[in-house]
């Protein structure tokens, strides 16, 4: 340590200080020691030096702040693929249903402030989307939208991948590695299925939330979230909560503005838009001829109940669209069983007495009647044309083939024009 007893045991007779400094920011300072006295015209040197070191150290920061910067852009750009893709599968909010435009008002509301939302929902009902439009409709939204998945996380990688880690901090750790908070700094981070973290991870996860605080996983220092949360479950919180499988406390600092995303069968206004949205985006995805889309498609797809929601119409229609050709579109549905009345067996008539039961069928003769004059309603209000767009066959979506069989059938065939 200098002090007077090291300088008088040293004979220094004289001594130079340089103040290191780039662009006016003091960096620290180079001190000279002489025996001799120190000549006047060396005194110039020692600041041009000090000036050098000023420059290195800047270039030195400047450097280890572009790799900072360029792993952080590196892991943005992942996971922002990640979540175009699974945003892009339900394209934009799309429909007119008073459901969905429930869900428009609730984001007008909460995406303007700070607040966390959790997106409730069964799997497949376009959760993620909604989460893009919060970010979207925000103050954040010049920053980086991070999504996790959850679910995808191994158990014990849970802590690296939210708050990174230091190299050497366990093995594998070659490098040091930014978590996805540090990724999402300055934007919105999406928890998708954030009811698969683990309890020890559900304790780090609230002092972010509370503290907006962590630290990476072999690191002392602490790092500030300036993190928006916005999270997703298909899971009953409050059960897993009363089965102590998540924290209470993060439940509810989660849960301060709940949005409930609607299965698909519940706003089955928007299929019919849905379905042309999806058709136009299969068609130019998938370079395929674009299929026209009949009345009787889209009464088909009304009539089906989507378990997997506006996920699984998606997909039917991207199938339809390959198979059709630039033909009409037809969907292989199962049968929507949810449409279908109970069947009850009795060995007794509903009726009182002994009478005969009130008639709740038809007979084999008024089916055929029936059938033949929806045939001929169809064939009228086509004008007679069997195929082609707005056909007879199209709108009772069966080919053409097997609507002239039902004409030949039923003697059908087109009146001759009355003479005027």
């Amino acid at each position: 340590m200098v002090g007077p007893a090291w300088l008088r045991e040293e004979r220094i007779r004289g001594y130079a200080i340089s103040p290191i400094r780039f662009k006016g920011e003091p960096l620290g300072a180079i001190v000279g020691f002489t025996r001799d006295n120190l000549p006047e015209e060396s005194q110039p040197w020692g600041q041009i030096f000090a000036d050098h070191v000023g420059a290195a150290i800047a270039n030195a920061r400047a450097f280890e702040e572009i790799q900072r910067l360029k792993a952080q852009l590196e892991l943005q750009n992942t996971y922002l693929q990640e979540q175009v893709v699974e945003a892009r599968a339900f394209g934009d909010l799309v429909g007119q249903s008073a459901a969905l435009r429930h869900i428009v008002s609730q984001i007008d509301l909460v995406a303007p402030t700070e607040a966390s939302v959790l997106i409730l929902g069964e799997t497949g009902t376009g959760k993620e989307l909604v989460a893009h439009e919060i970010h979207r409709r925000s103050s954040r939204k010049d920053g980086p939208l991070v999504r996790v998945n959850c679910a995808s996380i191994p158990r014990e990688l849970f802590e690296s991948e939210f708050f990174g880690h230091v190299k050497g901090a366990f093995t594998g750790a070659v490098k040091d590695r930014a978590g996805r908070f540090e990724t999402a700094e300055g934007g919105t981070i999406f928890l998708d299925e954030v009811g698969e973290i683990p309890l020890e991870i559900q304790t780090k996860l609230l002092r972010i939330l509370q503290e907006k605080r962590y630290e990476r996983v072999g690191d002392d220092r602490t790092r500030r979230a300036n993190v928006r949360i916005v999270a997703a479950t298909n899971r009953d919180l409050k059960k897993a909560v009363s089965a102590s499988r998540f924290r209470e406390d993060l439940y509810y600092r989660l849960n301060v503005f709940p949005i409930q995303v609607p299965a698909l069968r519940e706003r089955m206004d928007d299929v019919p838009l849905l379905a042309k949205h999806f058709v136009e985006l299969s068609v130019r995805e998938l370079k395929c001829a674009k299929p026209r889309l009949t009345r009787a498609a889209v009464s088909e797809l009304q009539n089906y109940d989507w378990p997997g929601n506006v996920r699984e119409l998606r997909n039917v229609i991207e199938r339809a669209v390959i198979l059709a050709r630039g033909g009409a579109l037809a969907f292989d549905l199962p049968v929507p069983s949810r449409l279908l009345p109970p069947v009850r067996l009795s060995h007794r008539s509903e009726s009182t007495g002994d009478g005969p039961a009130k008639q709740k069928f038809l007979t084999q003769a008024e089916l055929q009647r029936r059938e033949r004059e929806n045939l001929v309603a169809v064939l009228e209000a086509a004008e007679w044309k069997i195929k082609g767009p707005n056909g007879a066959a199209e709108l009772l979506g069966v080919k053409p083939s097997t609507l002239h069989t039902k004409m030949a059938k039923w003697r059908l065939e087109r009146p001759e024009p009355r003479d005027s």
